[in-house]
């Protein structure tokens, strides 16, 4: 694509818009940001030779679909970055492990080499690094399915989907839908590139038959005769080529500092994608011991009075939270609740398996999850209705006793009564800071 005097509407005015505006002014294009706070756009719909969107803006929003039937090209900002760097791309995506992943192969690559970025929907923006990479660069990027909605040329060397379960169907409308979105980020693969895929999610089990990419599975609940896998307490790969063994222990899982069976889920992929990348055996060993949990997922907090407080904002689906309840080995005090994405509670609340002392529910979702816990059973008098965090919090201070737990893992998203989920996992903690 050309760049250089040329008018480009980036549709987006946070930060992904930002960096994409940033970037095309270094290529020499000439960028005009819009959002929908704005009353019209910044130019006609013919005045303008491209338009780059932001993964917050839908493709079926009528802006967009003017601006493809004026026969502007439209591009997101992942293939705006793409297009303008260089060097190898490491892709994850998937429901939900993405960030922890992400930052886990992160450090895997730095301890291998010295150009490492790690970008995407993690924080960092691609486009504000892109000029930044060269070609023995390893750009490691977390990729949402808003992002990969518009990416056409995007081509990581090593990607990873991690799970495909129920979420943003508000977006994408439907499951088959959210799929395919999630798995055309090996589109552009070839047979001597590979793909990370969890055996035990049925619908990437099915993908597998149909990948471009060579396929490395990883499991926690089976042996593979090829891959990754969890055996008791060892993570142990089975990928003779890469590691030069039959079979190769990367780590204890009593040796990492992260805890539940979806974090060795993830350490697998991460071990996997490395291993894919040239990365040797010691380097993914000795980076993974030494990596610390992802702020905001299933985050320790502290201890206080005997009682452990752990941070999961992160956790904003179902799916999600689920990971956070398996991975308490106390009685613990859940807090629940939040904005309503018109998700199905049963799953979450069924995965409790005795391990929720009381279950207290805050945000404009409480009443619905109060109802999804009763339809399943859960006593009616250990469930703690409350109209903030705050008032959440409080009680979950005034009642945990020494061995419980307190954990923070919604199940919803954050909006309404905060900016974000980091916002909301901030405050868990300067509550707790306070204590």
């Amino acid at each position: 694509m050309v760049f250089k005097d040329r008018k480009f509407l980036v549709y987006g005015s946070g930060l992904s818009g930002q960096g994409a505006a940033s970037l095309l002014r270094e290529l020499g294009a000439e960028p005009f940001i819009y959002d929908d706070s704005m009353e019209a756009l910044p130019l006609a719909y013919d005045a303008m030779e491209a338009a780059v969107l932001s993964p917050g803006v839908p493709c079926d929003k009528p802006e967009v679909t003017a601006l493809k039937a004026a026969g502007v090209p439209v591009i997101g900002e992942v293939e705006l970055a793409y297009l303008a760097g260089s060097g190898r791309v490491f892709a994850i995506t998937g429901t939900n492990g993405k960030t922890t992943t992400t930052s886990l192969l992160g450090e895997i690559m730095k301890a291998h080499q010295s150009s490492v970025f790690v970008v995407g929907n993690i924080g960092t923006p691609y486009t504000s690094i892109a000029l930044e990479t060269n070609k023995e660069s390893a750009i490691v990027a977390e990729i949402s399915s808003f992002q990969l909605e518009t990416c056409e040329s995007f081509h990581p060397v090593v990607s990873a989907i991690l799970n495909i379960t129920e979420d943003h169907l508000n977006r994408h409308h439907t499951m088959e839908e959210y799929s395919r979105v999630k798995e055309s980020i090996t589109k552009n693969q070839t047979a001597d590139e590979v793909c990370v895929l969890n055996y035990e999610d049925e619908e990437l089990r099915r993908f597998a038959g149909e990948c471009p990419a060579r396929v490395v599975f990883f499991s926690s609940r089976r042996e593979l005769e090829s891959g990754l896998f969890l055996r008791g307490d060892q993570i142990v790969a089975r990928l003779k080529d890469l590691t030069g063994e039959e079979e190769t222990v990367i780590t204890l899982t009593e040796e990492l500092n992260i805890i539940g069976v979806h974090n060795y889920e993830n350490v697998m992929a991460a071990s996997a994608m490395a291993l894919a990348g040239g990365v040797p055996v010691k380097t993914v060993t000795e980076a993974v011991r030494a990596f610390k949990s992802v702020e905001h997922r299933i985050e320790y907090v502290g201890k206080k009075n005997g009682v452990v407080w752990y941070n999961d904002s992160k956790g904003t689906n179902p799916d999600a939270a689920i990971k956070g309840i398996e991975a308490m080995k106390w009685p613990t005090l859940l807090i629940g609740g939040g904005y309503d994405k018109g998700s199905d509670y049963r799953p979450w609340i069924r995965a409790f398996n005795g391990r929720v002392k009381y279950f207290v529910l805050e945000g404009k979702t409480r009443f619905d999850i109060r109802d999804a816990a009763l339809e399943c059973g859960f006593p009616e008098d250990k469930i703690i209705m409350r109209e903030t965090m705050d008032e959440a919090m409080a009680f979950c201070a005034e009642m945990a006793e020494d061995g419980d737990a307190v954990l923070l893992s919604p199940a919803c998203a954050s909006w309404g009564e905060f900016k974000n989920y980091e916002c909301r996992g901030r405050a868990f903690k300067d509550f707790f800071a306070e204590l």
